[in-house]
């Protein structure tokens, strides 16, 4: 397996939905990568039983600025977010080695 999990989401919104259900958390997630490969990463990464996947795919925005040189405009990168359901009990903390 080559990396499929890029980072965990840490955000107010995935906190929140963690807060509520406790055994729920969020990775932003390679493109191509399926469900049961994201289930095998993170139960061999974290030492955790995933009872489910559900993923999302997200456009890349398209964005402008101005600048000196006028207006530069790009696109940034689509992705693809999974939310892991764990098993009653298991726990995931992603602060433990700051």
């Amino acid at each position: 397996m080559a990396n499929i999990i890029i980072k965990p989401l840490v955000t107010e919104k995935q906190n929140r939905i963690t807060e509520k259900n406790s055994n729920r958390y969020g990775f932003i997630v390679r493109p191509d990568a399926d469900k049961l490969q994201i289930k095998k990463e993170v139960e061999s990464l974290y030492n955790v039983k995933v009872v489910a996947v559900n993923t999302a795919r997200f456009a890349g925005k398209r964005s402008s600025r101005y600048t000196k040189a006028g207006l530069i405009r790009g696109q940034k990168n689509a992705f693809k977010k999974a939310y892991i359901t764990l098993k009653d009990g298991d726990t995931i903390d992603f602060y433990s080695n700051i």
